[in-house]
């Protein structure tokens, strides 16, 4: 390997170091002993400002005001709801949706994934000021569901099932929440109408809340965190809020019409998606606490304001997605859904990820059911596509090392003259027709393909709990073979990654094979260690990608030195230029005597 090629994997080094750590989470502060989760209640709502405060107080009868006395009380009856996909759980209190398991996806201990935080009585309530000056949050209160059955089983023959629950006001007025489940989507479809409420609601508007966020499912909170966002999406724009730090709380509000909103964890998300309803704005916001054992959560409030015009009869149509980070699901919405799948940098990265490595493990996948198997299948195809650049660099760095002796006599001649051995030594790449860069630009080419694996990888719900082989259990988080008793100071390193290492050894006889100049000995046990280093945090299918490629590409620098091994140096011969350019061409011209 020569001084270009050297240079040029420091400074990709270098560059990947500086990435991690803009990309790295924030250090954690001191957790306290006892960390108390903060319930959510509402503020008074003016017209301009609608928003969520924190309290734990239970309305009652005089906090109801007239129009919802006493409906504070009553018997909680559940409806259960189960498909193919997930069992979902409706209750009287609130009108809410108590549960929503999804039937596909495990947590990291074995139950289903459950999306909705019943500890806190459910989910997707309305948030309105009355008339009479009472700020009422339906979570408190009871709604009827006439000849509602205990339970529905939907399947392809049983395909939807509809039901509605209301809550009628002392004026004679009702509150109906419709709810309409179907078998092949992970959500469902949601009207909510005001029926003679002109004269409950007031500030001609209300708010759609999704209160408390969604449940962790992985086995490590503080990554799930690094994830863990809600979204505003208006005008083909996606604004994000994301409480970054322990004890920070970030909220932003909007106005006029927007698409849609949603929050996230690592793998899953709910969104709130207004069907042809006019919207008057949202309110998003979050906060990051933590748990024992040094963990920690961020939860998120999601809220769309929604206009209510006094009419006899008003209805909204919204669709609730509950489900997965599946880009196929969300982009099917067809409303930019697929936003929220955290896939690189908007300029280059994400149109990398989402235009090439998803369709292609996709169309891979589909012929290969094993993800491991898979990631190899794309490591070999990456490296045909890339073969002609790598070929001529190899080449390239082949001939450079062929004119090591020729420099060093350039460079002992010219020791005190800098400026002349450059010029020399640029002098000597010309005569030889050799591009001392070239070896460096199939490994820069690479990058943008190694960041957009690496945001894959790390949220790409197909690869989440896919195995491959013995101790590669999971192919989106690294795979630990050793967990140290202390943690390495300075790197903050203590599980030992497999992978890691195997590409570390692979990269280590991959140098040594390039690596000819003494002075540059050194390299060939550096690199490896700091790359092993590097990617022994990363997800073990990025390191069982860059081990394939490795290795392949040992394969590929042993056949080019069987094939060019002896292959001799040749200079360059220079193209004659034709003295004079086109006049001097038409000087030549033999002129006819007279």
């Amino acid at each position: 390997m020569d001084r270009q090629a050297t240079i040029g994997f420091v400074l990709i080094f270098l560059v990947l170091v500086v990435w991690m750590w803009l990309n790295a989470p924030a250090p954690k502060p001191v957790v306290p002993e006892k960390a108390t989760p903060t319930s959510i209640k509402a503020a008074p709502i003016a017209k301009d400002t609608l928003r969520i405060k924190q309290a734990e107080t239970r309305s009652t009868n005089d906090s109801l005001g007239k129009f919802f006395g006493g409906r504070n009380t009553g018997q909680e009856r559940i409806i259960v709801v189960e498909t193919d996909h997930y069992r979902a759980e409706l209750s009287t209190r609130g009108g809410a949706l108590k549960k929503w398991e999804l039937k596909d996806y495990k947590t990291w201990d074995g139950y289903p994934v459950q999306m909705v935080d019943y500890e806190k009585r459910g989910d997707y309530n309305l948030l309105f000021t009355t008339t009479d000056g009472r700020v009422i949050n339906t979570r408190d209160l009871f709604f009827d569901a006439p000849g509602a059955p205990e339970k529905i089983r939907l399947d392809k023959n049983n395909f939807e099932f509809e039901i509605t629950l209301t809550l009628p006001s002392s004026n004679g007025g009702v509150l109906l929440k419709r709810y309409l489940f179907r078998n092949d989507t992970n959500g469902f479809k949601s009207t909510i109408t005001m029926r003679g409420m002109a004269a409950v609601i007031a500030n001609f508007g209300y708010q759609l809340v999704w209160e408390n966020g969604l449940r962790y499912a992985e086995h490590d909170s503080r990554s799930e965190s690094d994830f863990a966002a809600a979204y505003v999406y208006a005008g083909k724009e996606l604004t994000e809020i994301n409480a970054a730090k322990i004890g920070e709380r970030a909220e932003k509000e909007f106005s006029g019409a927007v698409d849609w909103i949603g929050t996230r964890n690592k793998y899953f998300a709910v969104a709130l998606i207004p069907a042809h309803a006019p919207t008057e704005g949202a309110f998003i916001s979050g906060d990051h606490r933590p748990l024992p054992e040094s963990g920690e959560i961020e939860t998120y409030t999601i809220a769309l304001k929604m206009p209510f015009k006094g009419g006899v009869e008003e209805a909204s149509n919204i669709d609730v997605y509950l489900g997965p980070l599946d880009h196929t699901q969300l982009k099917s919405y067809g409303v930019g859904l697929e936003q929220m799948m955290s896939l690189g940098a908007a300029w280059v990265i994400r149109p990398i990820a989402e235009y090439v490595m998803l369709p292609l493990f996709g169309a891979i996948h589909y012929v290969v059911p094993n993800w491991g198997i898979v990631i190899i299948v794309f490591s070999i195809v990456i490296k045909i596509v890339l073969h002609p650049l790598t070929k001529s660099s190899m080449r390239s760095m082949k001939r450079v090392q062929a004119l090591q002796p020729m420099m060093e006599e350039i460079k002992e001649k010219y020791k005190d003259d800098p400026e002349k051995m450059n010029r020399a030594v640029m002098g000597l790449y010309k005569e030889y027709g050799v591009n001392p860069a070239g070896g460096c630009l199939p490994l820069l080419l690479q990058l943008p393909i190694l960041y957009a694996l690496f945001s894959v990888f790390r949220s790409s719900i197909e690869l989440r709990q896919a195995s491959f082989v013995a101790w590669i259990r999971d192919l989106s988080v690294p795979d630990v073979i050793y967990s140290l008793p202390f943690q390495l100071p300075l790197l903050g390193i203590k599980d030992i990654s497999g992978l890691a290492l195997i590409m570390g050894v692979t990269m280590f006889f991959q140098s040594k094979m390039t690596t000819t100049d003494p002075r540059q000995k050194a390299m060939v046990w550096m690199m490896p260690i700091m790359m092993t280093l590097l990617f022994n945090s990363f997800p073990s299918g990025l390191n069982l990608y860059y081990t394939v490629f490795n290795v392949l590409s040992i394969g590929q620098q042993m056949i080019i030195n069987k094939q060019h091994g002896d292959e001799p140096l040749r200079k360059v011969e220079p193209k004659k230029k034709s003295k004079g350019g086109l006049f001097g061409k038409l000087g030549n011209i033999p002129r006819l005597k007279k």
